[in-house]
């Protein structure tokens, strides 16, 4: 794989540090690299290939779509976008869609719907909004201001103004930053990047009553533990709980590029024609993705096997770390899992690729699990005897 690898890094802005492996296709819950070697993945993709590799009905229908029509432009109505706004405004709970061709760039909408929420109620350009330590939703400009890393902002400072930040589970600390010019509260349901860690049912019931009694946006980013991974559609329906603007992506697509910014009640109606748009968005291709993804999701009962898979690997996990002095935690909902080492876990995360298992991780010290949520027993049975060997 050698020659792949020097071509790149020559070719490629140097913004990644990826692992010395070229992937070639997949399969099911595997990938191969170009020398042919097999890999067991608990990575999807970041998240994203909830259907594994190369599901036939998948790939069926983008093909026939692709025999149609990959392209209009939103001058113009088709027929795959508005069967898939149909399916996610049913699944998320919400009235509106607007889809994006990543999450990052429906944070930006989620952004300008909040800025202009507050305008429309108040002539004035203070909206404020109030994100999350350790938060995570984005590169570009807008959603960077929203991410609670200052590491990550710093070479581009300066960030959007009027963006404070609580403390993630700490619902004083979010009462504290509330005034009168507070628009939105932003926040993932799981923190992912951030090592991944779930709301409570206290805070996350708290914020959404704030919000309530403030008039203010709850905006609920679900790129990464939305669409299936927790066992509901949403993360946020375990809460029984519905956020006003809800951003969606990853396996929303299951491989095709595709975001969402969905809205209800308060947050419907405010942007208006010439207030947004985006040049791929509502792609015919891109949007008979997502209604291949929903449809496929029914038809194998995606959520049940999310759900029984997740008391596997809970109890199997939860048996690991009483070996392992080296485990300091799991947590995790559903199938996204974050194993908290003692110790860095870039080491055991190459050993795990040395021995055919893809895995990924969060922040320094956090094994992160997000496998295709096709996943068996007998897949995690050997996640979990390798982990055994090498931790």
């Amino acid at each position: 794989m050698n020659p792949y690898i020097e071509q790149a890094n020559q070719q490629f802005v140097p913004v990644y540090n990826r692992y010395p492996i070229v992937l070639d296709h997949g399969e099911g819950m595997y990938l191969y690299d170009t020398e042919g070697n097999r890999y067991l993945d608990f990575g999807s993709g970041i998240g994203v290939c909830a259907l594994g590799y190369h599901d036939p009905n998948y790939t069926r229908a983008l093909q026939e779509q692709m025999e149609k029509l990959l392209h209009t432009s939103n001058l113009f109505y088709n027929v795959p976008a508005i069967e898939a706004a149909k399916l996610f405004n049913q699944a998320s709970d919400m009235e509106q869609v607007f889809f994006t061709n990543s999450g990052t760039e429906a944070i930006e909408g989620a952004i300008k719907i909040a800025k202009k929420y507050h305008f429309l109620k108040h002539n004035n350009h203070n909206g404020e909004i109030i994100a999350m330590k350790k938060s995570f939703h984005g590169r570009s400009m807008g959603a960077l201001s929203v991410t609670g890393k200052a590491a990550y902002q710093e070479p581009f400072a300066p960030m959007l103004a009027h963006i404070k930040f609580a403390d993630f589970n700490d619902l004083e600390s979010v009462k504290r930053l509330i005034t009168d010019n507070t628009c939105a509260i932003f926040m993932e349901t799981v923190q992912g990047e951030g090592g991944i860690y779930p709301a409570t049912d206290y805070f996350i019931k708290g914020v959404r009553k704030l919000c309530d009694e403030n008039e203010i946006l709850m905006v609920s980013d679900e790129i990464q533990c939305g669409m299936g991974r927790s066992g509901n559609m949403f993360a946020y329906q375990l809460y029984d709980i519905v956020p006003d603007i809800v951003v969606s992506a990853k396996a929303l697509g299951c491989g095709v590029p595709v975001g969402a910014i969905g809205t209800r009640g308060a947050a419907t109606g405010v942007l208006r024609a010439g207030d947004h748009g985006t040049t791929y968005g509502s792609n015919p291709l891109a949007a008979a993705a997502v209604t291949a993804v929903f449809q496929l999701y029914q038809q194998y009962d995606i959520l049940a096997n999310v759900r029984a898979m997740t008391l596997y690997l809970d109890k199997a996990l939860s048996e690991l770390a009483a070996q392992k002095v080296v485990i300091k935690e799991v947590r995790g909902l559903g199938l996204m899992k974050g194993i908290e080492l003692s110790v860095p876990a870039a080491h055991f995360i190459n050993a795990l690729q040395e021995a055919g298992i893809i895995v990924i991780p969060s922040g320094s010290h956090v094994i992160r699990l997000l496998p295709p949520l096709i996943l068996q027993k007998e897949h995690i049975d050997v996640l979990v005897n390798a982990l055994k060997t090498i931790l």
